[in-house]
């Protein structure tokens, strides 16, 4: 017997089949060749913008940790981080800005 992906071993994981879809593209997007906005729109038929938003709501949801753990917990990281940066650079003031430029 050979190893199956991980969806076809959990089909009682909780997600839909677009979620597991989205959750396995986000784990395989770089083997796409081009941009992948272009590769979302292809697999999807959707805009990156709409395509993220989705991924968001499922990341959040622990239905998505059973079916591939490291893989939510990387994204959530990752997001975690943008928002800690953007963040940042939301409340840094000009006097910080002048200070770091001495």
């Amino acid at each position: 017997m050979g190893a199956q992906p991980q969806h076809e071993q959990e089909p009682e994981s909780g997600l839909s089949a677009r979620d597991a879809r989205i959750l396995d593209f986000e784990r395989r997007w770089w083997t796409h060749a081009g941009a992948k906005e272009e590769a979302i729109r292809s697999e999807f038929a959707l805009s990156a913008a709409r395509y993220y938003q989705l991924l968001n709501a499922v990341i959040d949801r622990p239905e998505a940790v059973r079916h591939d753990p490291m893989l939510v917990r990387r994204l959530l990281r990752a997001r975690d981080a943008r928002t800690s940066a953007r963040t940042a650079r939301a409340f840094r003031t000009p006097a910080s800005d002048e200070e770091s430029n001495d």
